[in-house]
């Protein structure tokens, strides 16, 4: 186990030897797999909300220290109910990157492995290295029991490392990259040196107005939205969004909206601020709801979508 009172990246990242590789942040929704990228990488990429189901794409965040590249990628959480179109979809994209990875860290909150947790854990294969990652431990009531649970995580797989972390606070995450740098492979940067994220202006503009909205809306019908960009343009340090809501039904589109217009104009205003500060420049964004019947469970409409 990483000693928690935090390491010297430099120790690691002086090197002589080149290495960069992929490492795919695995775990349950609401573990805090997000909220880890963002403090890894020093930037807001990932979306965060209470609600399950908020990360539903794989989203790649970079962070180049030394002659060290960590190609972050951050996976929707494991779905094991609900088994419609959408939750296929996000296992598949959970499936797709540890295809292709060269370690794991496997998130978990700190105190808490229940069945689901086991099922993530098992769909990751034998032969693939990974970390334990245990979030939260600010939250313990009892510090005291951080070392049995440790003890109790142990047995169940030969992992590479223990890192008990807060990803909320910033607490032993330096130790935890320094932990996963001697796993990559040797090699030249896959990306470069300033490159934070492999994913459009587009891609954002979409997820930042789904956070705000999420948010918003509480339990409402998060699980029956989505948001498609019709239209991305660029003019100077302009840029001009046209961003449709997507929900299932007629009678979600008044929720949405809210009395007046009022909650649609709320999330866009917060989505359009969070656009100008990750774009450095002026956001035109115009929204509106459409109704989309079974968008969720249906290939297709998926795949349109932005959904693999």
């Amino acid at each position: 186990m990483i000693d928690m009172s935090g390491s010297a990246l430099g120790s690691i990242f002086g090197e002589e030897a080149s290495r960069a590789g992929f490492v795919a942040i695995v775990g349950c929704p609401n573990v805090g797999k997000s909220t880890l990228l963002n403090r890894l990488i020093g930037q807001k990429i990932s979306i965060v909300s209470s609600k399950a189901q908020t990360t539903r794409h794989r989203v790649t965040g970079i962070l180049s220290a030394g002659n060290v590249q960590f190609v972050f990628v951050d996976t929707p959480g494991f779905q094991t109910r609900r088994g419609n179109a959408l939750n296929r979809a996000m296992n598949r994209a959970v499936s797709q990157t540890l295809a292709g990875v060269d370690l794991v860290f496997f998130v978990v909150e700190a105190g808490r492995f229940n069945d689901e947790d086991r099922a993530a854990l098992n769909a990751i294969p034998p032969e693939t290295r990974v970390i334990l990652v245990i979030n939260k431990i600010d939250r313990l009531d009892d510090k005291s029991s951080l070392l049995p649970f440790i003890d109790q995580m142990r047995v169940l797989r030969e992992f590479a490392e223990i890192v008990p972390v807060s990803a909320e606070h910033g607490r032993n995450c330096d130790a935890l990259v320094t932990a996963a740098a001697p796993f990559l492979p040797e090699g030249q940067p896959i990306f470069g040196p300033d490159e934070i994220t492999d994913r459009s202006e587009r891609f954002f503009a979409a997820e930042f107005l789904r956070e705000k909205l999420f948010r918003l809306l509480g339990d409402e019908l998060p699980y029956g939205l989505t948001v498609e960009i019709e239209k991305f343009e660029i003019e100077g340090r302009l840029r001009r969004i046209h961003a449709a809501v997507i929900v299932n039904k007629p009678a979600h589109k008044g929720i949405v909206i809210g009395k007046g217009g009022e909650k649609l104009k709320k999330a866009a205003t917060q989505a359009r601020l969070e656009m100008e500060k990750m774009f450095d420049g002026k956001v035109f964004l115009e929204t509106w709801v459409k109704v989309r019947s079974g968008w969720a469970d249906n290939e297709h409409a998926l795949k349109s979508l932005g959904y693999e």
